[in-house]
């Protein structure tokens, strides 16, 4: 009867155990490259995830090649896939347009949002010594761009569009080495782009006393992208606001993920934001006033959370 009694509880234990194995849910998120900001930020929400919710919900970060990519994969994956991307590239994955152009497929119509993330941020960094307080006196200095990136290509955009182009000499210089160029007094500024506070960007203000160029009204209308507020005292020497512009970022799935898991996530971001906000900077700049920034639908269950709290919704988000 003892033998009996033991295996009973055993066995109801073991049947407990696979309860709750079952019980949880399991999602990927697929945001940027290891080592880049957006890829630390991923791995922040995952660890709110799993504290938030008690281990109920388990985020996998996965390293993504880039946005495009993260959107592409949508056709091949099931409920489980949150990914990253600005909201605009969801606009042209439906409508099969610019890069996206013959690689149209049903899948992309599926798309839902569930919340905001870090915009991607420009910021134009001039060395305190170069005397450089507007774009006008960038004229005859020496700027670093990088190659490749958002920043660089939006940096170079800027150059010309501000009547800067054959006026300011483009250092071939890695972005990497950005700090260190501008302390040897290689360049005279740099041009990048990421969530704010950037960490190049610190650690220039603090090593060697920088400018962060601020956008007039004027320029943020011609560049046709969102206006963002830098607060004052972000960086080190910084007085005052710094206007500039940034690319919305936001964290998609799709109509794959079964309600409740939307609603669980989008809940636990928010309710978590606050504490992930005393690790890292960047997550003071999002707000629920961000969610103007989404294009397309959000997803029903993070819909049900909106709704819950009062957050500001449009007709193109249902």
């Amino acid at each position: 009867m003892k033998f009996l009694k033991s295996m009973t509880v055993a066995l109801a234990a073991t049947a407990l155990l696979g309860s709750a194995a079952s019980a949880e849910t399991r999602v990927t998120y697929k945001s940027a490259k290891a080592g880049s900001s957006y890829y630390q930020m991923a791995v922040q929400i995952s660890e709110a995830m799993k504290a938030g919710t008690d281990g109920a919900i388990s985020v996998t970060v996965e390293e993504s090649q880039g946005s495009v990519q993260n959107v592409m994969e949508v056709r091949a994956r099931g409920g489980d896939y949150v990914f990253t991307t600005p909201p605009a590239l969801i606009g042209l994955a439906q409508g099969g347009r610019a890069m996206f152009e013959g690689k149209g497929d049903p899948a992309f119509d599926d798309i839902r949002a569930l919340f905001p993330i870090p915009s991607l941020t420009m910021h134009f960094v001039m060395s305190a010594d170069s005397g450089v307080e507007s774009f006008a006196d960038m004229e005859g200095k020496t700027i670093l761009l990088g190659s490749g990136s958002f920043g660089a290509r939006e940096g170079a955009k800027y150059i010309e569009m501000f009547g800067l182009k054959d006026k300011v000499t483009i250092a071939d210089v890695e972005l990497s080495n950005a700090v260190s160029a501008l302390k040897n007094g290689q360049i005279d500024g740099f041009v990048t782009a990421g969530s704010y506070p950037a960490p190049n960007v610190i650690e220039a203000a603090a090593s060697t006393g920088v400018t962060v160029l601020s956008l007039s009204p004027e320029q943020v209308t011609q560049t046709k992208r969102t206006k963002l507020v830098i607060p004052a005292g972000t960086y080190a020497g910084q007085d005052s606001e710094i206007t500039t512009t940034s690319l919305p970022v936001v964290a998609f799935t799709t109509t794959k993920m079964d309600e409740e898991t939307a609603y669980q996530l989008t809940k636990t971001y928010w309710e978590t934001k606050a504490e992930m906000s005393g690790e890292a900077k960047w997550w003071e700049g999002v707000s629920v006033d961000m969610l103007s920034n989404i294009t397309s639908s959000i997803h029903p269950g993070a819909i049900r959370y909106y709704k819950e709290i009062g957050a500001p919704l449009s007709d193109a988000h249902m």
